[in-house]
């Protein structure tokens, strides 16, 4: 899948989340809800922002965290597992965490 219908797909499985913009970034998209910044597609990937209290449930799925140019790990941002992007309601409810990660 290229890179820019795989963003097509998780666009289209974040459709029940209503007002999501994207923005090119990071040789990828940034992803939005209601303004706030939340996930990165880049390379056929989807990426949440995570924080202290999600972090473990991203770690125990087995995700990578975003590694951009394969020299330093952003452990902020983890790979979306791929039984929550197969699943759209369940995705909507990870980018909406994923929305209000702070830290």
């Amino acid at each position: 899948m290229s890179g820019t219908s795989f963003l097509d797909y998780v666009l289209e499985q974040l459709t029940a989340a209503h007002n999501i913009s994207t923005r090119a970034m990071f040789g990828g998209h940034g992803l939005y809800l209601d303004g706030a910044f939340f996930g990165i597609v880049h390379t056929g990937v989807l990426y949440f922002r995570t924080d202290a209290s999600s972090r473990e449930k991203y770690v125990q799925a087995g995700s990578r965290p975003f590694n951009p140019r394969g020299r330093k790990e952003l452990h902020r941002y983890y790979e979306a597992p791929a039984e929550v992007l197969d699943d759209a309601a369940m995705l909507v409810e990870w980018a909406g965490e994923a929305a209000r990660a702070r830290e």
